[in-house]
């Protein structure tokens, strides 16, 4: 099992590397949205330091939405996904593969880059810190629960937009407690991480059973 999820995840990282293009358009979407609010809102610094927290994370969110219709897509078309689903292996388990690589191309680019961004919202170092924690913790929940969304919708006419209905709702949790975290900095921050790491473990254990059930209807 542990050599089919490193094969998958080695795959899935090899082919986006190929196709730079859609990796680099994720983290230049986060780029330019969290660019653009100073410039709507003013450069004032203790404005710009409220708003930080909520921006970054709307922007997270967005950038990891932008590549979850992708995420199963080329593989259904090619007939990979049979494959994988005759392979042998618990799909749950390849589905799980296939979510670490999408957040090691597109939610941990975003933790590394949290620093610019906090310094261009006049983020203390330590809600910077904070910052990078939150997102560490909360981008693949957003990754996993997205997977099921995009297996929910996979070969669905407009599934972009659908997508888009089904988990954003769920989306909103990681979203309050993420940037409530940044903002509280180190005070009672605890409880914030708390949560996240509940989402976490949760979205764990259910998230790719439920992605697996979805593909298994999709291909019937």
């Amino acid at each position: 099992m542990g050599r089919a999820f490193f094969c998958l995840l080695r795959r899935d990282i090899t082919l986006a590397m190929r196709r730079r293009t859609d990796v680099l358009t994720t983290l230049f979407f986060f780029i330019i949205v969290v660019s653009l609010f100073p410039l709507g809102v003013g450069s004032e610094q203790e404005i710009l330091r409220k708003l930080g927290p909520g921006v970054v994370w709307v922007a997270a969110l967005l950038a990891s939405m932008l590549a979850l219709e992708r995420l199963f897509a080329a593989d259904y078309e090619d007939g990979t996904l049979e494959q994988m689903l005759l392979a042998g292996q618990p799909l749950s388990w390849l589905v799980l593969a296939k979510v670490c690589a999408h957040w090691l191309l597109t939610g941990l680019p975003l933790v590394l880059i949290a620093p610019l961004i906090g310094m261009q919202y006049y983020l203390s170092e330590t809600a910077i810190l904070v910052t990078m924690l939150a997102l560490l913790v909360g981008t693949p929940v957003l990754s996993l629960i997205g997977a099921i969304g995009a297996a929910l919708t996979l070969g669905l006419r407009g599934g972009g937009i659908l997508l888009s209905l089904l988990i954003l709702p769920l989306y909103v949790p990681v979203l309050i407690y993420g940037s409530g975290a940044v903002a509280v900095e180190l005070d009672g921050v605890q409880p914030f991480f708390y949560l996240l790491g509940a989402f976490l473990v949760l979205s764990l254990l259910f998230a790719p059973i439920a992605s697996a059930a979805a593909l298994r209807i999709a291909l019937e």
